[in-house]
């Protein structure tokens, strides 16, 4: 009995050994690299945002390794398309934090897919930079409290509305304004609600407020109720998607009056939509122009073109922001622990972006200046740049 104790304990001996070694192995091999995640928009309506956003944070991890990584480790990226649905985006998020057990995740690019998934990355202490989020619940709660672990890249919703209502005001000298919303959109109601705000403060009047549906193609019935209220400009805080469609139907219709919206207007499928011509007098708020002259955006700007063999646009250029800022933060906490990356994002202060200087404030939310693009015969030019 004695002699098969003995046996029995040295063989439980063995495969506790075994295991820890298998362990060790398989823990070395883990720790080659420092996976992010990216929750992104591949397919669906706004699957130009999601190509655009991968496009940017490959390149940047490509650079970053090609220097030797970060901490002795390549940059891995991991990514789950979300289809371009919010409820896709929080399946995404879980596979990303539990089964690929990423360190930070990038994204989603939609204010409601980040906000519908915000509880997930969350419960499990993983951070989210959201390149494209601009709706102020992002990082905030309904109590107005910091969500600890949301972070954005971008400018919020009420600086891009008072920024276009400015503009409509002072440069395209609009009095009167339609707005036309996306009803299914949180980024639509809060864009449409901050330029309300500032264009009647500033003295406009907003003559008609209609409103749509994702996936909507028909917006003729709607364009002739806002025709009647004979606008100066007609607003359309939404995605290129359906923009481009309400453009092109509006031009069709005879409406020849400016066209304005936010930065989900910037996407090269949206001269395809609606037609090069059609985009004449069209204006969009954007965070980003591959006309800035810095140094930094011009390098990006051509490595970009060497890689994909296409200009980078806004969605680009804020994920590769944000790619860089996860490394930025990994270096300084000096760990790919999640929670000491997002301790040391937090305190980002003066991190010189292609996009922009990024300090964050204590709501997560970068201070930065706005672009105002035109569209000139489909291709964008810039118009001009408004600091906060």
């Amino acid at each position: 009995m004695k002699s098969m104790t003995k046996v029995l304990s040295m063989m439980c001996a063995g495969l506790l050994m075994a295991s820890v070694f298998a362990g060790c192995g398989g823990e070395k091999k883990a720790g080659d690299t420092i996976k992010v995640g990216a929750d992104i928009d591949l397919t669906g309506g706004s699957a130009s945002y999601g190509k655009s956003a991968q496009n940017g944070i490959k390149l940047a991890f490509d650079q970053v390794n090609a220097k030797g990584g970060v901490l002795g480790k390549k940059m891995e990226l991991v990514v789950a398309d979300n289809k371009s649905e919010a409820a896709e985006a929080t399946n995404a998020m879980q596979k990303l934090v539990a089964q690929d057990k990423v360190v930070a995740v990038i994204g989603p690019n939609l204010s409601s897919a980040v906000i519908a998934s915000t509880a997930v990355n969350t419960g499990a202490k993983v951070l989210v930079i959201s390149p494209m989020g601009t709706n102020p619940n992002v990082t905030v709660d309904k109590d107005g409290k910091t969500k600890d672990f949301m972070f954005r890249a971008c400018f919020i919703d009420p600086f891009q509305g008072t920024v276009m209502a400015a503009f409509a005001k002072d440069t395209l000298k609009a009095k009167k304004v339609a707005i036309l919303i996306d009803n299914s959109s949180d980024y639509s109601k809060g864009l449409a609600q901050f330029f309300e705000t500032a264009f009647v403060k500033g003295g406009g009047t907003i003559v008609a407020k209609e409103s749509y549906l994702q996936k909507d193609t028909d917006f003729k019935a709607t364009l002739t109720k806002i025709k009647a209220t004979n606008p100066d400009m007609i607003y359309v805080p939404g995605y290129y998607q359906e923009v481009g469609m309400i453009v092109k139907q509006a031009r069709e219709m005879g409406l020849t009056v400016p066209m304005a919206g936010g930065d989900g207007w910037d996407s090269a499928k949206l001269p395809e939509i609606a037609g090069k011509s059609a985009l004449n007098k069209t204006f969009f708020s954007s965070l980003y122009s591959a006309e800035d002259k810095s140094e930094l955006n011009k390098n990006f700007v051509a490595a970009y073109k060497k890689a994909y063999n296409e200009t980078p646009d806004v969605f680009a250029a804020l994920a590769y922001d944000s790619a860089m800022l996860i490394v930025n933060s990994i270096k300084t906490a000096n760990s790919a622990d999640s929670v000491k990356i997002k301790d040391a994002l937090a305190k980002t202060a003066g991190f010189n972006g292609v996009a922009g200087s990024v300090t964050f404030d204590p709501q997560h939310n970068p201070v930065k200046s706005a672009f105002i693009i035109e569209y000139k015969d489909g291709a964008q030019a810039f118009n001009t740049k408004i600091n906060p």
